[in-house]
């Protein structure tokens, strides 16, 4: 079988002038908004000393665990040896680096100082989870840009395997460091979980997939180029193996909380009283990330349409946004328990649920790690060869039937 060629975009119709002008739009609207909250402080947000994590933190984390996922093809194709995927590898690293610079860039203006972050990354705290993730973030900035560099390189493509288990194994501990974040939390109840790490990583394949199929339908339809219909419907039926089981390990966090007595007031915050909370629990984490996305991949008939397969993977990323936000603000807007079993009390928010209105700041400030997220995989797409020429069936046949029953064997 010929292996594809892969061809830069040629960048010089009107779309893509629109679609770079939009997303520089939101980069520029980050950067005020950035200013904005620079000049005036966090008092323009909707962020207290009670909520410190707000709505662009949901961007950041949904984007750094959204870039883990994104290279799901390219260990496919490296670690796994499935040559059928190999000519999307190049797109797939370019998609993880991009995401994981987005919601970095988000972090970094949120906190302000950015000139401060020298100090940040040059004096650690290794008790701190956060210390470490400093690591993990760059780290897998430089094995992805490596990972890339061998394989668009033909005289180096020999080592590109190598490069993709180191990639595969450090996306993995990333996201187990994202999810330790809130699973070390012990003063939260909603946290405070060993199942955060793996709920983490199985989140991250889904969003990471979504994000692909999406790009991947839209650059191949907005270029003319061919796409054959066996490497994309392998791609949504793994979308919806990768749904499924963040649905299965949701059900798990919150059974094995409502086991214990001591979590029963924040489950009880989280799936019945907690108003937008819950409302983003069922309507969109569970019914729009979930359960919508099943129903569209595996349908006899619309799991065939690329339309609807680009709407579940829509449909994963909406729903995921839901869940990051359930988990981060409806995390913290419970009251703080310090000390379990022990009876205290004072007057500063014992038992109070706080509230928090995310302002229009905010919400810039996040859309923007979307916007820089795009533009640099536009900006790929235009300069480096990574989109395959063509990528019919004949590229991409369908697994030998032999195969096929040695694998469900």
């Amino acid at each position: 079988m010929k292996e594809p060629r892969l061809q830069a975009i040629e960048g010089r119709s009107g779309g893509f002038y629109a679609l770079a002008a939009l997303l520089g739009a939101l980069v520029a609207a980050g950067l005020w908004a950035a200013w904005q909250m620079e000049h005036h402080g966090h008092a323009i947000t909707g962020m207290t000393n009670q909520i410190v994590w707000g709505l662009p933190h949901v961007f950041a984390v949904f984007l750094i665990v959204t870039a883990s996922g994104a290279l799901n093809v390219a260990s496919v194709a490296s670690v796994f040896g499935r040559k059928a995927y190999k000519p999307l590898a190049p797109l797939s690293a370019v998609l993880a680096i991009a995401c994981l610079v987005g919601g970095l860039a988000v972090l970094v203006l949120d906190l302000g100082r950015p000139d401060r972050l020298v100090v940040a990354m040059t004096r650690y705290n290794f008790r701190s989870i956060f210390a470490w993730n400093i690591y993990l973030y760059t780290g897998f900035l430089a094995i992805a840009a490596v990972y890339l560099w061998l394989m668009l390189e033909r005289r180096m493509n020999r080592y590109s395997r190598v490069a993709g288990t180191v990639a595969f194994l450090w996306r993995l501990i990333l996201t187990t460091g994202t999810g330790s974040i809130f699973g070390f939390l012990v003063a939260r109840q909603a946290y405070d979980a060993a199942i955060m790490a793996p709920l983490f990583i199985a989140m991250s394949l889904a969003f990471g997939t979504a994000l692909f199929l999406l790009v991947l339908i839209g650059a191949f339809r907005a270029t003319g180029r061919p796409l054959g219909d066996h490497l994309l419907h392998r791609l949504k039926n793994l979308l919806g193996v990768f749904v499924a089981v963040v649905l299965y390990f949701t059900a798990v966090q919150h059974l094995t909380n409502l086991y214990a007595a001591e979590h029963h007031g924040v489950e009880r915050y989280i799936l019945v009283e907690g108003g937008a909370v819950t409302a983003l629990f069922w309507v969109g984490q569970v019914l729009v990330g979930g359960l919508v996305p099943l129903g569209l991949v595996y349908h006899p008939t619309l799991g065939r349409q690329r339309g609807a397969i680009a709407l579940a993977g829509l449909a994963v990323l909406l729903g995921g946004l839901a869940q990051i936000y359930v988990i981060i603000i409806g995390g913290q807007s419970y009251p703080l328990i310090l000390f379990p079993g022990m009876e205290v009390s004072s007057s500063f928010f014992d038992g109070v649920i706080h509230t928090y209105r995310p302002t229009g700041v905010e919400l810039l400030l996040g859309l923007s790690g979307l916007g820089i997220t795009g533009l640099i995989t536009l900006l790929a797409l235009r300069v480096l060869a990574i989109l395959p020429a063509a990528l019919g069936d004949e590229q991409a046949p369908a697994p030998a039937a032999g195969a096929t029953e040695a694998v469900r064997a």
